[in-house]
Order: structure tokens, then sequence, then C-alpha cells
């Protein structure tokens, strides 16, 4: 037996040993396989690739006494890149926009509120080109990562907002939902995204893409700090009386969907059965109501000649995306007709669409819209929330062309049409995962219900949360109040999940356990272990050099064992000869 293999025989029992090997085989492996790849001619995106550019923008200086102190003090955000900056150039997702395009003389409105708050803008993201997109991919400046599932879409258009909020580079972001553009990208990354109540926050300073769907939305990880941007945003008084709340599931749209939507249901109606103010939930077709109560857009489904329940909602969509591409063409038709390039992939057609279609039916579609805003009104009225799912299936993967399917966009726009045409405010909850994929929860409120649906999400998350780590999903929800003993908790599930190959959901638990004890030097080496199998060399090798920092002892160890170089002259041949 060799010398190396005594040592280690000799010293099993130490668990520094094992965590020197841990260390050992992730910079072993990063090392081969950054080198394997520069030969390639590959590099790891930094960041993510979440960002287009990265800046300072301080916070305004805090008012002296007695002014109150600045809400969003120590925060971080990023905004995506069709919100001016003053002396920057917003590029709207596009290389030829931003080279024709003179930088901004002034600082979106939004962007100043936020700055005023004690907030420090760290930076702008990528979008879809003229965030006209839900695949989250640009051409221009590349396709962010997802942090959890690198190998799956984003959803957009806001899709570099949503992953520098995910991966934890920021405390919060903002971005445009338009046609589900926050929604969808918050729902696939696992985070919570905020629609609010069209024109509740301004688009002053904000590139348009269609104004009677367009709002600026926010993403965020904790719901408390959800709620603190909103009342920025939305300038809101922090006193509301107390009203009640009464959850209304639309169950033919949970049949749409293929999540397992049954635990859904039963997760927010067990944990609201007991809360003080909250009402037995009721039960609806939604579609059937849509088509009793919005007679305009039957009408239009008669034209079209759809005529199946569901098929209320294609026409929905077809709708909201007639008005998209109408309200776009008003905008941006002179410049895109004065150049002539290629747009990115799965934009151009949309694009193009837009600028040559005739659009002879517009007061009817503004109608519907009408139509749809009264009607949600009436049933919600001053205490409703309506529960639907936020996306109808799971992520898809990169590099196909099933995320440009007809289907896919039929089945995502029909979901997201019903806040947008509506104007209703809307908010994306997410409830862990579920076969290596996110999923969420969408709950919809009345226009101009932003405060009531905020307060609601601060008030329930917790209760859902742990009706979600005792039901049947995959993964519990972040537990906000948690400590050492639940990360140990995740730790362990981890490593369940890591013994049956199933990295993401492996990666998702420690990242979960780091979340809540960020001083554990265990489960940055865990997560490294999780990264490597997924293919993340770089953010392998970032949480190896955090164990090791993280723990003198063991770096002191580390460097001056001999067990450390024998076994890393092992594991070295081992490696070359696996």
């Amino acid at each position: 037996m060799s010398q190396s293999l005594k040592l280690i025989k000799e010293h099993a029992s130490n668990p520094k040993l094992w965590l020197v090997i841990g260390i050992g085989v992730a910079g072993i492996v990063v090392l081969v396989e950054t080198r394997r790849r520069t030969r390639r001619g590959k590099t790891h995106k930094q960041d993510f690739g979440a960002f287009v550019e990265r800046f300072e923008l301080l916070p305004f200086p805090q008012p002296p006494p007695p002014a109150a102190k600045q809400s969003l003090s120590a925060l971080t955000f990023a905004i995506n890149d069709t919100f001016d900056v003053k002396d920057y150039v917003t590029g709207f997702g596009n290389s030829t926009w931003k080279s024709t395009h003179k930088a901004a003389e002034k600082t979106a409105v939004v962007v100043t509120a936020l700055l005023m708050s004690g907030a420090t803008c760290v930076g702008k993201t990528v979008v879809d080109e003229f965030s006209f997109g839900i695949s989250g991919e640009n051409k221009y400046y590349g396709t962010p990562t997802h942090p959890q599932m690198p190998s799956c879409k984003l959803g957009g258009s806001s899709c570099g907002s949503a992953v520098a909020v995910a991966a934890g580079l920021v405390d919060f972001a903002v971005g445009t939902d338009t046609t589900g553009c926050v929604r969808i990208p918050a729902s696939f990354c696992g985070i919570f995204g905020f629609r609010p109540s069209h024109g509740a926050v301004s688009t002053i300073g904000v590139l348009p893409n269609a104004q009677s769907l367009d709002t600026i939305g926010w993403f965020a990880r904790d719901p408390s700090i959800l709620h603190r941007v909103g009342h920025v945003l939305l300038q809101l008084n922090s006193v509301e009386t107390k009203r009640s709340r009464h959850f209304i599931f639309a169950d033919d749209l949970f049949q749409l969907s293929k999540i397992p939507t049954q635990n859904t249901i039963y997760v927010i109606g067990k944990a609201i059965e007991n809360m003080s103010g909250y009402q037995a939930p009721k039960h609806l077709n939604l579609c059937q109501y849509i088509d009793s109560r919005v007679p305009s857009l039957r009408l239009h489904q008669q034209s079209t000649h759809q005529q199946n329940e569901t098929s209320i909602l294609k026409t929905l969509s077809s709708v909201m995306l007639s008005l998209q591409g109408y309200e776009f063409k008003t905008n941006h038709e002179e410049w895109v007709k004065s150049l002539k390039y290629k747009l990115g992939c799965g934009v151009s057609d949309h694009v193009i669409a837009a600028i040559n279609t005739t659009y002879d039916n517009i007061k009817a579609l503004y109608k519907v819209r009408t139509e749809m805003r009264g009607a949600f009104q009436s049933l919600l009225k001053d205490d409703g929330i309506l529960v639907i799912p936020t996306v109808a299936g799971s992520q898809l993967k990169l590099n196909t062309k099933k995320g440009f399917s007809s289907e896919f966009h039929d089945r995502t726009f029909a979901l997201s049409s019903i806040a947008s045409v509506s104007g209703c405010c809307q908010v994306t909850i997410p409830l862990g995962y579920h076969d290596d994929c996110s999923l969420s929860v969408s709950f919809i409120s009345f226009h101009g219900a932003d405060k009531f649906l905020l307060d609601t999400i601060l008030d329930i998350y917790s209760t859902l949360q742990e009706q979600v780590s005792v039901g049947s999903y995959s993964l519990p929800l972040p537990n906000i109040n948690g400590n050492r003993e639940t990360s140990e908790l995740l730790k362990e599930k981890g490593n369940a999940a890591f013994k049956e190959r199933q990295w993401s959901k492996a990666l998702s638990y420690y990242s979960e356990a780091i979340k809540l004890n960020g001083t554990n030097t265990t489960y940055y080496c865990n997560r490294a272990a999780a990264h490597l199998k997924l293919g993340c060399f770089q953010q392998a090798a970032e949480d190896c050099g955090k164990a090791i920092l993280l723990d003198k002892k063991v770096r002191k160890w580390a460097r001056n064992s001999g067990y450390g170089k024998f076994i890393f002259c092992y594991l070295i041949s081992s490696y070359y000869n696996f």
C-alpha cells in the first residue's frame, strides 16, 4: 500500500481530512476543466451574464432629524436596459439602437425615487431585444445564466434583473412588465416578482414598448424587501385599515397547468384556514366568468372561430399581443424602417409583424381592456385575491426551438394576459422546486389594490412557507426566520438529493442553507461539489475559496500538513486514471 493511502486510512475519522479532500477534488477538477475550456476558447460569464453595464449610483444623503430613516438604506439594486440614467445611453437590448441614440439627459423617475430612499444602483441588466420577447435570450449582450439550472431558459424580457436577484448579486432589481416580462422570469428563477396596477408607478424616463400594457415591476428574494420597494415606488401610506381577505381559485387554469397543481391549492388552503381575517376560499371557472362578463371579447372570439371554453384566454392573449404590436409600431416604426439589419432570434418575426400589420380594430381592442378591468373589479371587489398558476409548464432547455413554438407562447400568454389586459396587480410567489424545476403561484388583486396585495404576501408568507415545508414539494421555501437547526436540515436534504444524482435540487438545498448560515464551511464545500456536477466551474471555485477563507485553522492545516500534499498528489493521480 502506498504512503498516501496509508495516511488516508490512518486518519479517515478526521473531519478536516475530508474537508481538504473535498476542497482538493473541487480544486483539481476546476483547474483541469478551466484549462480544457481555455483550450477550446470558451470562458464563463461574470455575474451569470446578468449585467450589460456596471456602475454605481450612490443614494441621496440621509435627511437630518426629524426626518425618518431612508427605508431602503444599505440595499443594492439593478435596473434593466430600458431605464434612463443621466449621461448613459439606454440600449433597449439592442446595440444598433444604442449606437443611434444619445445619452440620457435625466434619470428615470423610478431610479431617482429608489436612490432618494437610500438604495444604491449597481448597474444595468440584460433585457430581451426591445423588451419584445419572453425567452430571456439576447444575441447582442448574451443570454444570462440561470443561477440554479444553467441549462434552462430564464424567461423574459427582464431576464437580467431576475438573475441578478436570484444569484444574490443585488437585494432587489427593477424591470418592465408588458406581457409577463417580470412575472415569467420570477417564476423560472424561483423569486418574487411584482407587476403593479397599470399606471401606478411612473414610467417617465423608461423606453416604451406598449404604453397601455407597460408597467414597472420589481424582483426580490425576500417578501419584506418586495414590500419595502413597493411602498417607495407606489408612494404608499404605511397605515391602512385592516380588512378581510378571500381567495378565489381559478380551477380551470390549474387544470391547464403541467405542474402539481393540487399541491398548490392544498398548501394555500391550509395556510389560511386558521389565519385571522381570511375567509374560506372559493372556486371559480375563470374562463366562463370572462366569457360572460366581457362581451366584446366574445365577439372577437367568434370572429376568429375559436369556440371552446379555454379558447377565451387564447383570444384574450391575441388581444393583448395586438395592442402591443399596434403601440410598438406607433412608438418605433420610423426608427425600425430607417435601418435594415437582422434582429435577434425569436424577436425579428414579432417586430416585423408589428411594423407591417395594419390594425383596423383598435377601438374594439381597447374596449376589451375596459371591460376586463370592470369585470375584475366586480369579481374581486375590495377584498378578493385570484389565485392562478404563473406559468403553465416548466422551464425549457436552452438552444431548443420549442421555446418559440406556438404551444409555448399560447400557454404562457394566456395566463399573463389576465393582469396585462385588465390592468390588475399581480405577484409571483416562489413555491420551491419539483423535478428540478422551480414552482410558483400568482395572486391577482383588483386595479389599485397594490398595497393590499403586498400586505397579504407579507402576512401570509411565513405560514405558506410552513405548509410547503411539510407538503410534498421537493424544496421548502426560503426560511426568512431560519436558524442553524434548519440550515443543517437543508444540508442533509441536499446530501440526500446529491446521492440521488439530483444536482440542481442539491444545489438549491445547499444555497438555502448558506442563506440561513453563511459561516459554515461545509455548506460551501457541498455546494461546490453540486456546482461541479452541473458544470458551473467558476462558481465551484468561488465556493471552495470561501470555504478556505472561513476557517483559518483549516487553511493553515491544509497548507502545513503533510496530509494535504500526499492527498493532493493521490487525487491528481486518481483523477487522471479515473
